[in-house]
């Protein structure tokens, strides 16, 4: 299968975006104060925060790495 450059790129974009994104919102999550218990402990709320970064930064290298391969 072979992409065209305007889809390459839009993976590129895509990617760069996703890598841009989400650690400024796992910033925001960790300073959350519903992200820790009374006890200090993670709570749900982080916990699933987490998870949902951690697989959104995976398909955006996953997405920017199949576009900048397409690229060449």
């Amino acid at each position: 299968m072979t992409l065209s450059t305007g889809a390459a790129i839009l993976l590129v974009v895509a990617g760069a975006w996703n890598l841009v994104i989400w650690p400024q919102f796992a910033k925001r999550i960790v300073a959350d104060p519903r992200s820790r218990d009374e006890n200090g402990g993670r709570t749900t709320f982080f916990t699933v925060h987490a998870v949902l970064i951690t697989v959104s930064l995976a398909l955006g290298l996953a997405v920017g790495f199949v576009g900048v391969v397409a690229l060449f």
